[in-house]
């Protein structure tokens, strides 16, 4: 199980940037256009269209994992 920490981009629903809540927060991601919208365990339910397989390896080579979703609950 991993444990992210989830921003939404403010201008456009349902987009999400998920990062470990291990690692630093990108700096992309503390501004204006984005805002914190929770923690996010994966040995939970996950929100639509939010891809483990795909996170692991957005965050191995980015550092974090950009996903699109109409779950209401994020974004």
């Amino acid at each position: 199980m991993r444990s992210y920490n989830v921003f939404c981009l403010k201008s456009a629903r349902g987009l999400c940037c998920a990062v470990p809540e291990t690692s630093a927060v990108p700096r992309f991601l503390s501004g204006e256009r984005w805002t914190f919208d929770g923690k996010l365990d994966t040995g939970n339910q996950v929100p639509t269209g939010f891809d483990e397989v795909a996170a692991l390896a957005g965050v191995r080579f980015n550092g974090f994992y950009l996903f699109q979703t109409p779950d209401s609950r994020f974004c």
